[in-house]
């Protein structure tokens, strides 16, 4: 079969150190009550581990009768049936029980039949429905999604969907945090998995785990309802980060969210809209420029034109109207964290950043680069630079609320902080939460004192008070932090 890359599979093989941290110790004492299997074993490193919990004399018989691994890939099985022999698993006894199979097509239902639940402990593939049908020399993975599994949206969505429909009692994932997280990425599987499944705890590593891929990952530990039901989920989690802190927190998953976890921001954008918003467009094109020629001249940031570490500036003549449009509408949003606290997403203004009068896009729309914002009715400069403050507050609060989940994170690197990324129509909502055309002049003023003393949540009682009539309560989540040592996880 030879061995492909990683890239078509979804493959990241796990580390040993991942299983004796954060597997073994919630499974010890249920090591000869249940089947272990892993279908997407790679070189078994969750799984094998488990053989440091018996006795080496009583390994082969514990391994023949206790442990099945399964994996797609010749050379992962090979390499497994070593790993087994290391720990005094005889050859012939993993040549038996660790076999070449594609579970995700072919599921091993013999399993059930062996007298002992399963327990399924992996890490399965992922890989993105979007980026298969992108890519040529992953579109044979789309068989896949086809039949009951059309709608998922990743690979080890349909791992887990295969487990559910086994009626598997116990599982450990290690898989994407958008499963937690994520929006329509993930919607139908939390809906489908969670009305049979809860969630008894989740380990969140803000940090690099497999070589090959910036995934942020979560092991999610599920377990079997007695019946199918739709119910709020409590558990709680753990997130670890790269410079050895660690947060506990208790995670509340509610049906009304599709049990997407990091709600706080949703639910502050959804009940306390602006009787009056403001209305946001996004981006100076081109087209634009050109459709408006004149003799007022614009200097513009190119945000398709970066290179040493700056965008080029491009200088165009247009008309009176679209002049004095540009030159109103002072503010940007950036929407990734470049990785300094001088940098985090939110608004800035054009000229304080750039020295520009506004930035054009020359070529493709792209949300990661600085966009500017052109708002509706257009308000003074003083209201803008409010507005830019307001916004960046209420950021910042409910990122330390919620440790910014309500964001996408990017990817790794050696920032200070774990890079995340604001949608456009997240950051659309915030705008429209801003009440300033509703207000008087006492609560004009109020409004400002409160977004110059920076105290979110007092801004958001504010908000939801002017906004709705009355107070919203915004449940913060129960969080305790803790400083520890440095991961031994690289």
């Amino acid at each position: 079969m030879g061995t492909p890359s990683k890239r078509i599979y979804g493959a990241h093989l796990t580390p040993v150190e991942v299983s004796r941290r954060f597997i073994l110790p919630k499974i010890k004492h249920l090591v000869y009550k249940y089947l272990w299997v892993d279908m997407f074993a790679g070189e078994g490193n969750l799984i094998l581990p488990i053989l440091e919990l018996v006795p080496p004399e009583k390994r082969p018989g514990f391994f023949e009768k206790h442990v099945y691994l399964y994996d797609i890939q010749d050379s992962m099985v090979e390499k497994a049936r070593e790993n087994a022999e290391a720990y005094g698993v005889p050859r012939r006894i993993a040549e038996k029980n660790i076999e070449v199979r594609d579970s995700l097509a072919n599921y091993p239902s013999h399993l059930l039949d062996k007298g002992l639940p399963v327990y399924h402990v992996t890490n399965p593939p992922y890989l993105y429905l979007g980026y298969i049908r992108k890519h040529r020399e992953a579109s044979h993975l789309l068989k896949y999604f086809e039949g009951a599994n059309e709608g998922y949206q990743d690979l080890y969505q349909i791992a887990l969907i295969n487990d559910a429909r086994h009626g598997l009692e116990r599982m450990i994932y290690i898989i994407p945090t958008n499963f937690l997280y994520g929006y329509s990425v993930s919607n139908k599987i939390r809906l489908d998995l969670l009305k049979l499944y809860n969630i008894r705890s989740v380990v969140v590593l803000e940090k690099g785990v497999f070589e090959e891929t910036g995934t942020n990952v979560a092991i999610c530990f599920f377990e079997r309802k007695a019946r199918p039901l739709h119910g709020i989920q409590r558990f709680p989690g753990v997130k670890l980060y790269a410079d050895g802190s660690m947060v506990e927190k208790i995670y509340v998953l509610e049906p009304q969210h599709m049990y997407r976890a990091g709600t706080e921001f949703e639910e502050f954008v959804d009940k306390c809209r602006a009787p009056r918003p403001l209305r946001v467009k996004y981006y100076l094109t081109i087209e634009e420029v050109e459709e408006c020629p004149g003799s007022w001249e614009l200097v513009l940031v190119d945000a398709n034109a970066y290179s040493g570490g700056s965008y080029s500036r491009v200088r165009v003549n247009v008309c009176r109207e679209l002049y004095e449009r540009v030159k109103r509408n002072i503010l940007f949003i950036r929407t990734l964290d470049t990785g300094t606290r001088e940098g985090r997403a939110g608004l800035y203004t054009v000229r304080q950043v750039f020295g520009a009068d506004g930035i054009l896009v020359t070529r493709a729309k792209y949300r990661t680069h600085p966009i500017q914002l052109f708002l509706e009715p257009e308000i003074p400069v003083e209201d803008q630079l409010l507005l830019k403050d307001y916004f960046n507050t209420l950021l910042e609060y409910f990122r330390e609320l919620t440790d910014s989940e309500f964001m996408t994170t990017y990817k790794y690197s050696n920032a200070e902080y774990t890079r995340k990324y604001l949608g456009l129509l997240q950051a659309r909502r915030l705008i429209e939460t801003f009440p300033l055309l509703s207000l008087g002049e006492r609560d004009r003023a109020r409004l400002a004192g409160l977004v110059e003393e920076g105290r979110g949540d007092a801004l958001v009682d504010f908000v939801c008070r002017v906004n709705r009539g009355g107070p919203v309560r915004i449940k913060p989540p129960h969080t305790r932090l803790y400083r520890r040592h440095r991961s031994s996880i690289r």
